[in-house]
């Protein structure tokens, strides 16, 4: 059984740290090998592009543009009348995952309209989504990109998200029955929503491109006191055959190279590369290093 291959969201983690040039550093020097982030969109993509080369990293997902979030977006794909900015939207998540070799894009959902009834206007958004997951995954497949799909729970992060579990993303990505369209896993939304974290991730990981890990309820380090058992869960992954990366979303409790200690522990007893070759660094590149 291969070891997982984790990722630093860097979106969450180093908070201490400004802008993502100073942030690949850091998770360059914390040992990871890849990243991830939720909106490159700030920064140039060439820049980032250079920055994670300099820092021996590889990008490995994005998000689509979250749309106007003054005005509580947060995503397009499902939302009624914006499907042209959802498709430009995709446009510019493409143009960043080819400059930064990124080969996943997170095709966000969005959320039920303000004032709307989530029952009443399911079938619509529905239908939208379909409709722009199909042009989304032809799109993708001529830039050999994959898009995914990835619930987020309903009862404390977002309750106006439109997909909210694994079985209403799986039942959508059937419908639309691409190969490049997968499901995200975020271990975190799926056990607030459904627990049986054990079925879910035997039944859905076959369609799993991408799985991201946080504590709950508090979403801090998967070390941190909470209801799930981290040890099992990661040994799932590996004996059911996993071969994607694992995504660390998750809220730092302190300083973030501090709170790695779970993860150079995994490390160690998987023989991670660098803990056997050259140790692991335990502190970051200073900010005015930019």
């Amino acid at each position: 059984m291969a070891p997982l291959r984790f990722s630093a969201n860097l979106s969450w983690l180093f908070p201490e740290l400004p802008g993502l040039p100073a942030r690949l550093r850091a998770a360059g020097s914390s040992g990871f090998e890849a990243v991830e982030v939720a909106w490159p969109y700030a920064e140039p993509p060439e820049a980032l592009a250079s920055a994670a080369r300099e820092a021996g990293l590889r990008l490995v997902l994005i998000n689509t543009p979250p749309g106007d979030q003054e005005k509580g977006e947060m995503g397009l794909g499902a939302v009624p009348g914006r499907q042209a900015a959802f498709r430009e939207g995709l446009e510019q998540a493409v143009r960043y995952a080819k400059a930064l070799g990124c080969p996943r894009i997170h095709l966000m959902a969005g959320r039920v309209p303000q004032g709307a009834d989530r029952i009443a206007v399911k079938a619509e958004m529905e239908i939208v989504f379909l409709e722009n997951l199909r042009h989304a995954a032809g799109v993708l497949a001529e830039e050999n990109l994959v898009g995914l799909l990835e619930p987020i729970n309903t009862r404390i992060t977002d309750p106006q998200y439109f997909l909210d579990t694994p079985q209403q993303a799986a039942a959508i990505l059937q419908k639309v029955g691409r190969p490049n369209l997968q499901l995200q896993m975020d271990i975190f939304h799926w056990q607030i929503m459904d627990g049986n974290l054990t079925g879910n991730i035997q039944e859905f990981l076959p369609i799993v491109g991408h799985v991201q890990v946080a504590q709950v309820p508090g979403r801090g380090e998967p070390s941190s006191p909470g209801e799930l058992n981290f040890p099992y869960l990661f040994q799932l992954l590996e004996d059911e055959g996993y071969k994607g990366f694992v995504g660390c979303e998750y809220q730092p409790r302190g300083d973030t190279v501090e709170g790695l200690s779970w993860l150079r522990s995994y490390w160690d007893r998987r023989g991670h590369p660098k803990v056997a070759s050259e140790g692991l660094h335990t502190t970051h590149m200073p900010p005015d290093s930019e």
